[in-house]
């Protein structure tokens, strides 16, 4: 499994300390880790939780990774615009039962934890409690099990009740805020880890345009003489 890691500008001193809570994790199981940054509250480009969620539906739909570990402050912030997203399904997960519960009975591809509320002494230990939970074994086999299969049809419902509520992604791409989609898609290795693994074509090729096209506005005009 492809796992992508993105931290917003509140919260970007600790994605040191999250990135290696993830890895010593997920890693031993056989899955990658791809940090998207923020690396330091000193970057030069700077995400918000908004991006959070705009970040996360590019890379889900386009299926560059298979699923989303993100938070904020609070976790709710990043929830929120994850789940505005199409094809995101974000669940708020604080503790290792919350992990666990939501793998078991929502079988979702996000994950929002808070970064500073209750992130005290040994909070790195709770981040790996957390990561244990969420990937290890199967996920969506329902909890209690007796109740999986009524389990797996919600899902399913929701699935559908999301894809008639929401456009598609390459359209929500042309739809938004175009300098707000610049800035997220703007981080350091964000080229480097996408278009290496990103499987539809149409939304890479927008977003490599995109960045173009900013790159040439960037540049100081010539003068003539």
């Amino acid at each position: 499994m492809k796992i992508a890691l993105i931290t917003e500008n509140s919260q970007a001193a600790k994605n040191t300390i999250i990135h290696e809570a993830l890895t010593s994790v997920v890693e031993p199981m056989g899955h990658q880790v791809f940090n998207y940054g923020m690396y330091t509250a000193e970057d030069k480009s700077s995400l918000t939780y908004v991006m959070n969620g705009l970040l996360a539906g590019i890379l889900l739909n386009s299926k560059a990774v298979d699923f989303v570990v993100t938070g904020c402050g609070t976790g709710m912030g990043s929830m929120l615009a994850c789940n505005a997203m199409p094809g995101v399904f974000c669940g708020l997960v604080i503790d290792p039962t919350d992990a666990f519960l939501f793998g078991q009975i929502n079988d979702g591809n996000c994950i929002s934890t808070p970064f500073a509320k209750g992130f005290g002494w040994a909070a790195e230990l709770t981040l790996k409690d957390i990561y244990q939970k969420m990937f290890e074994g199967e996920r969506g086999l329902g909890y209690p099990k007796e109740r999986a299969e009524i389990m797996r049809t919600n899902r399913g419902v929701l699935k559908d009740l999301k894809q008639a509520t929401c456009h598609d992604m390459l359209t929500v791409l042309k739809s938004v805020d175009q300098d707000l989609l610049r800035k997220a898609i703007a981080g350091e290795k964000f080229a480097e880890h996408f278009y290496a693994h990103a499987q539809d074509a149409e939304i890479a090729a927008y977003l490599k345009a995109l960045s173009t096209e900013g790159a040439a506005e960037a540049q100081p005009q010539s003068v003539l003489a």
